[in-house]
């Protein structure tokens, strides 16, 4: 009986072992969320609730004026709730202070947007070197090159953002929200823009590119071509 007794409690203690690890695999998390722009005279949007890990990235969906970019900047505490959390690495956004909050946010969270808002005066290179710096981490230019090696656009370092194309531009945003190491990656409407070539290519450097750095993924897009390259989505109406 006493030997039952002990197996049944490490049982459960092994149990519990699992879910912590599996609650700590989960990066991102977001449940019961609402927000709204005017307290007054507009209803709150409401979300459906949602999770990514690096082994199950999320794409956001639907029509424009959906939220889905307000959901984005809920994921990345730009904005905040008016209900429900979000919780990335097991850290609850909405119960951090502002400058706690753009501390983690620049350490974990990598953001590439639909505008780039490089310095144009700068070269590719220096724009790189000024996330690290901006966030208080020590820059490391190894990284930097090696970011650079994967992306293919080393040869670009020491040109102005201003002199390469378009989709050179959109290899440095990627590495830029990848230089901090973050363990989340946020991209809105990366593949908009790009026709059928060229979105299959940004989708498949945008996730060969979190899974390298063990990075979570999620995606936000009214472009339903990507639809088929997610097993984990929400459609937003």
């Amino acid at each position: 009986m006493r030997f039952i007794l002990v197996l049944l409690v490490l049982i459960d203690q092994i149990t519990i072992g699992i879910e912590c690890a599996i609650f700590l695999f989960v990066m991102v998390r977001f449940s019961s969320l609402a927000y709204t722009y005017d307290a007054v005279n507009w209803k709150p949007l409401a979300f459906p609730d949602g999770q990514s890990t690096p082994a199950l990235p999320l794409l956001i969906t639907g029509p424009s004026g959906a939220g889905k970019s307000t959901l984005l900047h809920l994921i990345a505490g730009i904005l905040r709730p008016v209900s429900g959390e979000v919780l990335v690495n097991g850290q609850n956004l909405s119960n951090m202070g502002q400058q706690r909050l753009d501390r983690f946010r620049g350490r974990e969270i990598g953001l590439i947007l639909q505008n780039a808002h490089f310095f144009p005066a700068l070269s590719v290179m220096d724009n790189l070197l000024l996330a690290p710096y901006f966030n208080g981490r020590k820059v490391d230019k190894s990284l930097v090159l090696d970011l650079a090696a994967r992306l293919h656009i080393k040869h670009l370092l020491h040109q102005r953002v201003t002199r390469i194309s378009v989709g050179e531009q959109q290899r440095v945003c990627i590495a830029r929200a990848l230089v901090n190491e973050p363990s989340v990656l946020l991209a809105d409407e990366p593949t908009s823009s790009l026709d059928d070539e060229n979105c299959q290519a940004v989708l498949q450097l945008l996730m060969e590119q979190a899974q390298l750095s063990n990075a979570s993924l999620v995606v936000v897009t009214h472009d339903n071509r990507l639809k088929s390259a997610f097993s984990n989505m929400i459609q937003l109406s």
